[in-house]
Parts: C-alpha cells; structure tokens; sequence
C-alpha cells in the first residue's frame, strides 16, 4: 500500500473513531433524543446523495430490508446504547458484529469456516463477554446490550447485502438514508415528544456535530474506504481498520474518561484478536460488514 493510501485509511479510521465520541457528546451530554438524533443524521445523508437515488436497484424489498437494517436499525440502537455506556466498552461489544457475520454468512450463504475462522470468533466473544464482567457477576447493562443489538441488526444487514448486485456506495448510501429517516422520525414523534425544542436550545453544537456525522462520518470516509476496497485485496484492508476501535478507547479515555482497567485490557486484546483472525481470512461479506461496523463507531 502507498503512503498515500495508507494515510487516507488512517484518516478514514479516525473519522470513524471520532464518531463515537460525538454521538456520545450529543445523546449524553447535551441529552438529545437517541431517535431523534439518528432521524436528523439520516435525513442529512439522504439529502446529500439524492442525486444517486435513482435507478433503484432491484429485489427492492431486500435493498430496503437492508437499507433499514444498516441504517436506522443500526444506528439508532448504537445511539441508545451510547446514552449510557462509555464510548470505549462501546467499540469493543460492537466487535461481535464481526463472529454473528460470519456465523450468518454460514446459514445464509454456505460458507463454509475452518479451525481458524472459529477460534476467531471464540476469541471474540470471549472478549466481550470480559468486558460485560466484573467480579459481582456479568454487567448486561441495557446500553451494552443495545450496542449487541445493533451489531446484530448490521450483521444481518452485511449478509443480505451480499445477495444484491450492482448497488454502487453512494447509490446504497442514498437508500440507506431514505428507508431511515421517515420510519425514525415517526418512532421519535411517538417516543421522544418535545425533541425540536431540545435540539433548538442544544444550539450550534448539535448542528455541527449532526453534521459532520452525516457528511463527514457517513458518505465522506465510507466513499474513502470503498475507494481502498476497489484498490487493494479485502485481506490487506480488513486488519488494518481495527485502528477504528483502538482509536475509539484512546479517544475515550482522553475525553469521557472512560475507565479502562486490566480487564477492560484483557477483553479488548481477545476480542480485537479474534476479529483480526476472522479479517484475514478469505469470506464472503468482511468488506462489507467491517465498513458497517466502523462507519458505527
């Protein structure tokens, strides 16, 4: 890889990392709605890529299925658990989006996994199930168990995304956009009432960062990372992205102090190196979800 291309993915990543920490500012600190939050974003997203709304790609159902499912779905869990879990635990749960791919990927699509594939994805719960720990018992605090949630929601997503062809990144990035923003502004005007107001006296905070989230997190570094993807082998790129979740617990750390212990240490060594063994190996949908998972963070 060039220096040039390395430094596009490491900005990628940090961009990436960095969004974690601005929606936790927005949903936590400055208390806006987690819907409502994801509707602005989306409705952001969607008007930027309108003009690669059209032709929509066909089976139509399945495009906004998984449309739906990496773009509302995803998201809005992501930000309900982000109200109340730290940045840092949050990057590393949303790591067993990668095992529940593969795993789906072998029920949906046949493929077929090997002794190393599995111990990836041993290692990668392990991991996590470490980070829910403390000596009382497991902490399956409802923010974490968002955050599973909307691994699974992108995982299901990565794997029927698979079944559609020809569906260009910025022409799935419009539909993506456009089967969320009206089914989470409706969740938000049904469960969130007051939420204008709150985002009104929130002020220019909430505008910057709602945007840089939809410009610059959503169609900025995810066009970046399809752009390395059309350049480079998946098996190259794939590793090298686990710079978004260590960027994540750094950023954490520094900003929201997030705690960060020897077994917040353990579970994030086993998680993060049950995902690189699943990276490098060759499969169907790992481009994919990896973008998914860290367009998240």
């Amino acid at each position: 890889m060039s220096l040039r291309d390395f430094g596009l993915l490491t900005l990628v990543c940090l961009v990436w990392a960095s969004n974690n920490i601005v929606s936790k500012y927005v949903v936590s600190h400055l208390g806006l709605p987690p819907l409502f939050y994801a509707a602005v974003r989306f409705g952001i997203v969607a008007a930027a890529t309108l003009p690669w709304l059209l032709p929509m790609p066909r089976p139509r159902w399945r495009l906004l299925a998984v449309a739906s499912l990496m773009g509302g779905g995803n998201f809005a869990l992501l930000f309900l658990g982000l109200k109340t879990s730290t940045p840092s635990a949050a990057a590393v749960i949303g790591q067993i989006g990668v095992p529940i791919t593969t795993l789906l990927s072998m029920v949906m699509l046949g493929e077929k996994i090997r002794w190393r594939r599995a111990l990836g994805i041993t290692l990668t719960f392990a991991g996590c199930l470490a980070v829910m720990y403390d000596p009382r018992g497991f902490a399956l605090s409802p923010g974490l168990l968002y955050v599973v949630a909307s691994a699974f929601a992108g995982a299901l997503g990565a794997v029927m995304m698979k079944q559609i062809e020809g569906v260009k990144p910025l022409q799935f990035q419009a539909w993506v956009g456009f089967a969320s923003v009206l089914p989470l502004a409706a969740l938000s005007a049904w469960l969130e009432p007051g939420q204008v107001g709150q985002a009104l006296a929130a002020g220019w905070p909430f505008a910057a960062a709602v945007l840089y989230s939809g410009l610059v997190v959503s169609v900025g570094a995810h066009t970046g990372y399809y752009f390395l993807i059309g350049r480079y082998e998946a098996n190259l790129i794939s590793p090298l992205t686990l710079m978004t979740p260590l960027a994540t617990i750094a950023l954490g750390v520094a900003i929201f102090h997030d705690p960060f212990g020897l077994r917040m240490a353990a579970g994030t060594l086993l998680a993060l190196t049950g995902v690189l063994i699943i990276a490098v190996r060759r499969n169907h949908v790992m481009p994919l979800l990896l973008a998914i998972r860290n367009r998240a963070q």
